[in-house]
């Protein structure tokens, strides 16, 4: 494959959003290749899980494009699965039947090696109410990579978890990455989290990108100096914008 058709893989070119009268996203251009894990990071409604959406086909750009392989998106795409924050697992159906609504075509065998490849091959028949919350997110994984998608967009699905388990799964959504070789779009607040698995940061602001970072550490990732360097490079970036939007507001309070 050449360099420039995998720079093409999934192109956003000037997206806005709005939602009524407000802007959620400004001109917004991004391009993704083809097997990298991204993460966009940023405050509570600076856009990033707005942006998330629209890569899923669950809402519409009001102007720009969001292309994959240079074809425009348009609705849900089958190349496209997103593992959500809650599990949305149906109480009323055992772990392999709730993987099984990720396929297009029913295989349980299929369905088995999934939820063995996340850890669960002994709970194929629980019901969901029985398992831990980990648990459960490693179901909605499951259900998610089980038509062998292109691309995993995950929308904070770490976030209601305790410490040891959010690491027990960072662990293998890498190892899951690695494996199957999907592109991975991460939307998280966790600087840290964003740095031990992405091969790219986007830092988004207002609805703009404000830092785009590729993390050049070799995997696995330790917690050692370079890793505290990334970490602290992104937050002063986060941290300055935020300072300069109060000094901007000082200002215009005092002129008023």
């Amino acid at each position: 494959m050449l360099i420039n058709e995998v720079q093409e893989y999934l192109n956003i070119e000037d997206v806005n959003k709005y939602f009524g009268e407000t802007k959620v996203l400004h001109g917004l251009t991004l391009h993704i290749k083809q097997g990298e894990f991204v993460a966009i990071v940023g405050r509570s409604g600076c856009g990033k899980s707005t942006l998330l959406r629209l890569i899923a086909g669950l809402e519409t750009p009001t102007n720009g494009s969001i292309k994959m392989q240079g074809e425009e998106l348009c609705g849900i795409n089958k190349k496209i699965r997103v593992l959500f924050q809650e599990a949305r697992l149906l109480p009323w159906k055992r772990v392999i039947d709730n993987v099984k609504l990720g396929m297009q075509k029913e295989n349980t065998s299929i369905a088995k090696q999934v939820i063995h490849d996340v850890g669960l091959e002994e709970h194929n028949d629980k019901w969901p109410d029985i398992l831990s919350g980990g648990q459960q997110q490693r179901v909605a994984l499951a259900r998610a990579l089980v038509a062998e998608p292109e691309v995993l967009l995950l929308d904070e699905p770490l976030g209601a978890l305790d410490a040891l388990t959010r690491i027990e799964m960072q662990q293998l959504i890498e190892k899951l990455w690695l494996a199957k070789k999907f592109t991975a779009i991460l939307v998280t607040h966790d600087v840290s989290e964003a740095v031990a698995l992405a091969s790219r940061v986007i830092f988004i602001d207002h609805g703009k990108i404000a830092m785009d970072i590729a993390i050049q550490l070799s995997r696995p990732r330790h917690r050692n100096n370079d890793f505290t360097y990334y970490e602290k490079k992104i937050l002063d970036q986060i941290m300055g914008n935020a300072e300069s939007v109060i000094e901007d507001t000082k200002k215009l309070e005092y002129a008023i």
